[in-house]
């Protein structure tokens, strides 16, 4: 029986394959060869180059500079644990921060108000804030916060530091969270608060999280730059 047919190697994989070599020799910060230099490097078509550039943006291998490129920094890569952003963040070495963004009381619509097991139309407490890495802005996080067990925040918390410690200072521990992780492209507000555009992959999470005597504590929808974050856990076997 003949053997199949060798698949043909699209021309972008074979332009990025030499892409990556060139980065490899290459340091943080170093700047990456213009488009038209690669197209006439590899004998291929700027379009081509262009593609293969697209997906190491993607990626976060690179990182647009002004009008050129450069190699970007890796990835933030942050455990997945009940802490803060603040937290995770020094452990890994990165200097956190926050920029707020809106900081008010809204009626609670039906997930939320499900989420904080609250009467829908309850005020709750409603924290927006950009989430900085080495003054880079990755993130987008959105806290909500039952107005009755909270409201004593707005007179000592300041938002530009954590708000776990904030909570915790109030006598309340975290004790639990439900979180799930999908994938989404950020609609234009976000994308102009990120500074990045509407076709950048994103990591969408959402988190509920409870006390002790299993009481809700918070509602968190967290936006994550693709290319600027990583998220890993540490697994454990579990019986059939």
């Amino acid at each position: 029986m003949d053997s199949p047919p060798a698949a043909r190697v699209p021309k972008v994989f074979l332009v990025r394959t030499q892409i990556d070599a060139i980065l490899a020799d290459l340091a943080e910060g170093d700047s990456v060869p213009s488009e038209r230099e690669l197209a006439n490097r590899f004998g291929v078509a700027r379009e081509t180059v262009r593609h293969a550039l697209r997906e190491l943006l993607v990626e976060g291998r690179i990182r647009r500079r002004g009008r050129g490129t450069v190699v970007s920094r890796p990835k933030l890569t942050q455990p997945l644990s009940l802490r803060s952003y603040t937290e995770g963040a020094i452990s890994l070495g990165r200097t956190p921060g926050r920029i707020l963004v809106a900081w008010d009381d809204i009626a609670a619509d039906d997930p939320t108000a499900a989420d904080l097991e609250l009467e829908p139309g309850t005020p709750v407490m409603h924290l927006e804030r950009v989430l900085l890495a080495d003054g880079e802005r990755i993130g987008l996080e959105s806290t909500y916060l039952p107005l009755h067990r909270f409201a004593c925040l707005r007179g000592s918390y300041d938002p530009t530091t954590s708000l776990y410690a904030a909570i915790r200072a109030t006598g309340v521990e975290f004790a639990g969270a439900r979180e799930r992780i999908e994938t989404v492209l950020a609609a234009p507000r976000e994308a102009g608060l990120l500074e990045c555009t509407t076709a950048l992959p994103m990591l969408l999470l959402h988190r509920r999280s409870v006390d002790a005597d299993g009481a809700p504590v918070e509602r968190v929808r967290s936006l994550y730059r693709g290319d600027r974050i990583a998220f890993e856990a540490m697994l454990s076997p579990v019986s059939a």
